[in-house]
């Protein structure tokens, strides 16, 4: 399986070269040659554990670059560090269904593609020798399912800038209390956005990106977005076996389009997905484009889930390529557009596969204060725009929503909502007494590279 730039700017690379190169080095996002048909497997594959299921899942997209064996030992040891053996458990919510993504060791749905990032980014340097420094931005729980997927390992160090006062204060003490040496927190001076924006212009500086050996770990790489495919079939899996539905249809809270792309991608390979669900907060420039084809620029708005406050999505890429028909220079013209006037138009019709809407703070406490009082299950508010979204969309298919983190992480916001402070969690009280380690920094290339020298000097 080879790989190319959504820009059209890059020779085709093998998988591991891409999972290396993160962002592609014409600036573009790295895409697979094409996407293996599974519609064939779908019996087969139903009745696999989540590990067997990822395996089958991931082989189509790794191609020859690694031995079968090898894949699976890597999966095996990335989910050994759930608390589930199922790792991403599915039961019911009254009318619908919840996938729960948050039982890795951060506990957040980041863990499922970062665990096992951590673990590939390990064995290509066993294989190929040398290092890797990693840089990310993160809006919430990126940073910390990162950290925590390659700390303490060798020849790895990893740099994560986060928006200073901007996450919640356990998401920040998950990154920030980490001891490993090669671990380095960045409190940026502005929004994800300003974060994300200066992640992009490092990598853009291909002398500094070569003599570093940068690599990423946001969904601008790859293995990111494929190793979250697996979920969807499996949970599709689920809802299927428990109502004997034909399809099913999937709420996705979203900010960044990385963790709905993957599903797009498992609908395109054959996955019984009907429709998949684009949920927004106030911050919805996604959702304003599924609704009109007009992609504009707002202003960053701080909410109760702060993983989805952002405008700019750095996956969005992806998908225009699809949209506009996989013509490169169409692409580049857009790309170029939005980044001189902050705005662009999309004529070219969607497939439909993806519907849009958005749920407000409003909706939000609303719909974590419904759902504990008639389920007994506590939402976290990512998860709660999702749910609130997805009743818009009343379908002949079963309805499964993505919960993309762990309650406890909002405890804050579920105290608002249901009036109790009860949204805990063993693994985050225990973080509260613990010494953190940060800088602060301004959002500019300049300075994080000089950051990024300094401690690499001394390390």
């Amino acid at each position: 399986m080879q790989y190319f730039s959504t820009r059209g700017g890059i020779e085709p690379v093998g998988f591991l070269d891409a999972v290396m190169m993160g962002l592609a080095d014409d600036g573009g996002l790295l895409l697979p040659e094409r996407f293996p048909n599974a519609a064939d497997k779908l019996s087969a594959w139903r009745t696999l554990s989540y590990p067997q299921l990822a395996v089958e899942v991931l082989r189509g997209f790794v191609g020859n670059a690694m031995p079968t064996d090898d894949l699976t030992r890597l999966v095996e040891r990335s989910y050994a560090t759930f608390d589930t053996a199922e790792v991403v458990p599915v039961h019911p919510c009254g009318p619908l269904f919840i996938a729960e993504l948050f039982h890795g060791p951060t506990l957040a749905f980041k863990d499922i593609a970062l665990q096992f990032l951590g673990n590939l980014f390990e064995y290509v340097l066993e294989k190929r020798g040398g290092r890797l420094n990693i840089l990310g931005a993160t809006s919430g729980d990126t940073g910390s399912a990162a950290i925590h997927g390659v700390r303490g390992k060798k020849g790895i160090h990893i740099f994560i800038m986060f928006p200073d006062g901007r996450v919640s204060p356990l998401q920040e003490r998950q990154m920030t209390t980490v001891p490993d040496a090669n671990v380095h927190c960045i409190a940026v001076q502005g929004t994800f956005d300003d974060g994300q924006r200066v992640l992009k212009e490092v990598f853009n500086d291909l002398p500094f990106k070569r003599q570093y050996a940068l690599g990423a770990v946001n969904s601008v790489n790859w293995a990111r977005v494929l190793a979250q495919v697996v979920y969807y079939f499996w949970a599709a899996f689920r809802a299927q076996d428990a109502t004997g539905a034909e399809a099913v249809q999937v709420a996705v809270p979203t900010g960044n389009f990385g963790d709905i792309f993957a599903g797009y991608v498992a609908a395109k390979m054959g996955a019984p997905i009907q429709r998949l669900i684009l949920a927004t907060n106030e911050n919805d420039i996604l959702s304003r484009f599924f609704n009109s084809g007009v992609y504009s620029l707002g202003t960053v708005c701080p909410t109760l889930s702060p993983s989805m406050d952002i405008q700019v999505a750095s996956n969005f890429e992806r998908y225009l390529y699809y949209r506009v028909g996989q013509d490169s220079a169409r692409l580049r013209q857009l790309m170029a557009t939005f980044a001189a006037e902050k705005r662009i138009e999309v004529p070219e019709p969607s497939d439909g596969l993806i519907a849009a809407g958005r749920g407000d703070t409003a909706m939000t406490l609303a719909t974590i204060r419904k759902v504990y009082e008639t389920e007994g299950i506590l939402l976290d508010p990512h998860t709660a725009v999702g749910v609130a979204v997805a009743e818009s969309f009343v379908a002949d298919v079963p309805t499964v929503c993505l919960a993309t983190a762990h309650p406890a992480k909002f405890a804050a916001a579920i105290t608002q909502a249901v009036g109790k402070d009860i949204a805990r969690h063993p693994t985050l009280e225990a973080l509260k007494q613990l010494p953190v380690r940060k800088v602060l920094k301004k959002p500019e290339r300049a300075v994080i590279q000089e950051y990024m020298m300094e401690t690499l000097k001394q390390n």
